[in-house]
């Protein structure tokens, strides 16, 4: 059985055990992988996030951090530590470029902080 591309990649990101956000450069959440939804929905009561805003689910301070993040990002940083979350998961920020290396979004990454 031969997948299309997009669901194969869909199927991919939707294992993985922790939650990813992809969100565009004008912070708009474009996809959450299965982990993600459950987090947002199930656990945090958000309705259905994709095509709204990042910031509707962000206070101010974290938005000014995410928007400064972002703009190191246009200037070809590379994955960067958010923080630690409450449930030790370290939280990153990851760059998505297109052929010619521009940003055309980034996602949120989540992992455990295996570090003491």
């Amino acid at each position: 059985m031969e997948l299309e591309r997009a669901r194969m990649l869909e199927l991919i990101l939707d294992s993985l055990p922790y939650p990813v956000v992809f969100v565009d450069t004008g912070h708009v959440i474009r996809y959450l992988n299965r982990a993600a939804r459950y987090h947002y929905y199930c656990e945090r009561g958000y309705d259905d996030l994709v095509g709204k805003s990042l910031f509707a689910c962000h206070g101010e301070q974290s938005r000014q951090k995410i928007e400064q993040m972002v703009e190191k990002l246009k200037d070809h940083a590379g994955e960067m530590l958010v923080k630690v979350n409450a449930r030790n998961q370290r939280l990153y920020l990851n760059p998505v470029r297109d052929e010619k290396g521009q940003l055309v979004g980034y996602f949120e990454r989540f992992e455990m902080n295996l570090q003491l």
